[in-house]
């Protein structure tokens, strides 16, 4: 069962969700992320559509986080353009996310239903990388 946190930081759907209006065009990107590093500063960036399998916004996102300094991420949220609200990450973002941030808060559900979960409990008996190198 999930545990709910609160309070949902709002902020950072918001500021999700006008990246998605205003930088969401076309096929190519359709879904904006945007986290709260720990220092207080949000970091957004949008998915790259690709038939080869571009990146996802959440995974474009770490890598504009590196790029401004901020590798310590505390929440992230993705949200869908044309009105779509908030996704969830997929399996691959799950994954990485758990991998370079295992800490993270993941706001998952919308409106009212609008939760913040660890990461953890998205990804239950989940594979640690970590874990692995240090059995090496």
């Amino acid at each position: 069962m999930t545990t709910q946190h609160d309070p949902v930081d709002h902020e950072l759907i918001r500021a999700a969700t006008q990246v998605a209006e205003t930088r969401c065009r076309g096929d190519h990107h359709t879904v904006a992320a945007a986290a709260r590093a720990r220092d207080g500063r949000i970091v957004s960036a949008v998915n790259v559509y690709h038939f080869t399998g571009g990146p996802c916004a959440e995974l474009a996102l770490i890598g504009a986080a590196a790029a401004q300094g901020a590798y310590e991420l505390d929440t992230i949220v993705a949200v869908g353009d044309r009105g779509r609200g908030v996704v969830p990450p997929c399996g691959r973002c799950r994954q990485v996310l758990l991998d370079y941030f295992p800490g993270l808060e993941v706001i998952v559900g919308s409106g009212d239903g609008a939760r913040t979960v660890p990461i953890s409990e998205l990804l239950p008996a989940s594979y640690v990388w970590a874990d692995q190198l240090a059995a090496e």
